[in-house]
């Protein structure tokens, strides 16, 4: 499976924890029992799950800081909060995983899960989270 598939398995997990606040390991458990999850694909959605969850606040603060016209957390869409959390998580701890893949994969994530006028703005606020996080924009 590829990394785009592991994304979007991770992406239900974490709009479920957005809902619930908290890591369900039965839905997780549940979602990993997929036979076309590779080794890799497993151990990158439970560590980006767990990674989430744990740096929520750090994450959303990056997010809140670069949404104009938000100035909480609770008035994003779900679904594109859900996109930028996965693509802040990887820009601040993935630097295997170069800026601009994270960054389009979200975009497609919200493309297909969200609204349809959300990609412009995800992609804005992730290009600005890249650049602090990221040193300045450099494609690690």
């Amino acid at each position: 499976m590829s990394r785009k598939n592991a994304r979007e398995t991770l992406y239900k997990l974490v709009f479920e924890y957005l809902f619930s606040g908290s890591i369900n390991e039965q839905t997780e458990g549940l979602l990993l029992l997929d036979a076309t999850l590779s080794d890799d694909d497993k151990e990158y959605i439970a560590s980006c799950y767990r990674g989430i969850a744990e740096h929520y606040d750090e994450l959303t603060a990056y997010i809140v800081k670069y949404a104009t016209g938000y100035a909480s957390v609770e008035r994003l869409v779900k679904g594109d909060l859900t996109a930028m959390l996965i693509s802040s998580y990887e820009l601040a701890y993935l630097s295997d995983i170069p800026a601009s893949v994270s960054i389009s994969e979200a975009v497609e994530l919200v493309k297909q899960f969200s609204t349809s006028k959300s990609s412009g703005f995800v992609n804005g606020v992730l290009a600005s989270i890249n650049r602090e996080v990221r040193n300045h924009g450099e494609d690690n």
